[in-house]
């Protein structure tokens, strides 16, 4: 069964090529909202999410995603989504 994509974002990485993501959630955190995005094209990091967060621009109509620098933050955004979806994703710890 195919089922139709409609949650999928279009970004421009830092070379200004567009990159498609499959938008899986967004995890609010002390304020601030985080996207959290699996890239739609395979990569070597297989299945490995994107997490950035959203900052609102001048038009109400857009939004930026930018990245973010503190793996403090990633970890706690990424705990929260893995508690949310651990009944439909099989995380791999890496360690």
């Amino acid at each position: 069964m195919d089922e139709e994509l409609d949650n999928i974002i279009v970004l421009n990485d830092e070379n200004g090529e567009e990159v498609e993501f499959e938008f899986l959630d967004m995890i609010e955190l002390d304020g601030e909202e985080y996207v959290v995005l699996l890239p739609v094209e395979e990569s070597d990091e297989e299945g490995e999410v994107v997490i950035l967060k959203v900052e609102d621009t001048d038009s109400e109509d857009e939004e930026s995603y930018v990245s973010v620098d503190d793996e403090d933050t990633l970890n706690k955004v990424f705990e929260m989504f893995k508690e949310k979806f651990k009944d439909e994703f099989n995380f791999i710890d890496e360690e």
